[in-house]
């Protein structure tokens, strides 16, 4: 038997296959290589940068603002004291 393998997605990539997104003609529209759209959308500790979050939205048509939320959405102040 092989063990279960868990892939676990970022937001990014959970945004992306929500809406059946071609990551080959995002990379292509972009510039962003695909491994890179693959590491940003699979691996936790790959940092966004925010050209590439930006030039991402506009080849999929999104506000750049809405997609940072929905990128972001899990990001939260600390509380003060």
């Amino acid at each position: 038997m092989y063990p279960k393998m868990i892939f676990i997605m970022t937001n990014l990539g959970l945004y992306l296959a929500k809406k059946s997104i071609n990551k080959a003609e995002v990379a292509r529209r972009t510039g962003i290589s695909k491994s890179r759209l693959s590491q940003l959308s699979g691996n936790d500790s790959t940092k966004l940068r925010a050209d590439e979050l930006y030039l991402i939205a506009l080849a999929i048509d999104e506000d750049p603002g809405d997609l940072l939320k929905e990128v972001c959405k899990d990001l939260k102040l600390t509380k003060q004291e």
